[in-house]
């Protein structure tokens, strides 16, 4: 008998490359929406959709009859203005979607936590046993990620079937929005990149982190996180990958932190409440001032998480801007 898996965030760029992989699979998707998602990643694909909303206190209807539960849809913000939608729906949701999944008697949950809500190593290279201090982590979003999969560690212990995963930073297709990173290289593309600012995360093909979520599903331990990342890499690095693969120029010189900061702080405490839309959010200059380094090791030893190549993942975003004509 073909099983159902209930997905959140389907639309989205992560959610988009599960919804194709479940399918690819094997699998019946029953797809999550609100009436005003953009219906693009989802478009000629047999996935059942229905309306409605992470908090709806009737979720459990839409999932009655789903084997399985993803729930990778989140609020990302940096903005300090978003500070009440981030918790309302990454924490409020995310425990309003475990109640419903336990309700309507699915057999596992996978949560999509983040590496945002671990944290950063100071001097050092984080996995699954090191926890920032919730102080600690940058701006609401990152606070709001740790309180949501503090639900998922809560439901597991008690008793719930819940295995989360934390990827780290996605690249590839179907990247709609686009996500920041993807925003990067929509800027390289475009030629809208001078300078570079001296920081560095871990980069992952968006599909390994697909696979991620199926192999937890298929063999995560309950209650246990796992890292879904690659490579960690300086974004000068990452820059000038993509300039092998674009042969256009890199930028050369990075700018010094306190420039784009001051940026950020006059748009957001001066500008902003004068009903300005700020252009550059101070968490994120601030994060951007930290090596932000994951270890995957546990996901490749426990689940067999794949590590494509990061010049793969780039090459495959760079062709999809292009076909959707973004650049």
């Amino acid at each position: 008998m073909t099983q159902t898996a209930f997905v959140t965030g389907g639309t989205g760029f992560v959610g988009a490359n599960l919804v194709r992989l479940l399918l690819q699979q094997g699998y019946r998707v029953r797809a999550l929406v609100r009436p005003s998602s953009r219906l693009d990643n989802l478009q000629g694909l047999d996935v059942e959709m229905v309306e409605g909303g992470l908090t709806d206190p009737h979720l459990a209807d839409q999932i009655n009859g789903c084997q399985y539960v993803f729930h990778v849809a989140a609020h990302y913000s940096l903005w300090q203005s978003d500070k009440d939608a981030l918790y309302q729906f990454n924490v409020l949701g995310t425990r309003n979607v475990l109640k419903a999944a336990q309700q309507a008697g699915v057999d596992r949950t996978v949560y999509t936590s983040s590496v945002a809500a671990i944290g950063v190593k100071e001097n050092g290279i984080a996995d699954e046993r090191y926890q920032s201090p919730v102080e600690n982590l940058i701006g609401h979003y990152k606070k709001s990620k740790y309180w949501a999969e503090q639900e998922a560690v809560k439901a597991a212990q008690a008793g719930q079937d819940v295995v989360i995963v934390n990827p780290s930073t996605p690249i590839g297709a179907w990247d709609i929005k686009p996500t920041p990173t993807g925003d990067i290289v929509l800027r390289f593309l475009r030629r809208q990149m001078p300078f570079y600012l001296d920081t560095g995360l871990n980069f992952i093909h968006v599909q390994d982190v697909a696979w991620g979520h199926l192999l937890a599903l298929q063999k995560g331990k309950t209650g246990d996180r796992y890292i879904l990342g690659h490579h960690n890499m300086a974004l000068k690095n990452l820059l000038q990958l993509l300039s092998e693969i674009t042969g256009l120029p890199a930028p050369q010189q990075s700018i010094p932190a306190w420039i784009p900061f001051s940026v950020a702080w006059v748009d957001e405490t001066l500008l902003a409440p004068l009903g300005k839309l700020p252009s550059v959010p101070l968490d994120g200059v601030r994060m951007a001032g930290q090596y932000m380094y994951y270890n995957p090791t546990k996901a490749v030893q426990e689940l067999n998480l794949p590590q494509t190549s990061i010049v793969t993942a780039l090459q495959d975003a760079v062709e999809w801007f292009v076909t959707k004509q973004y650049a």
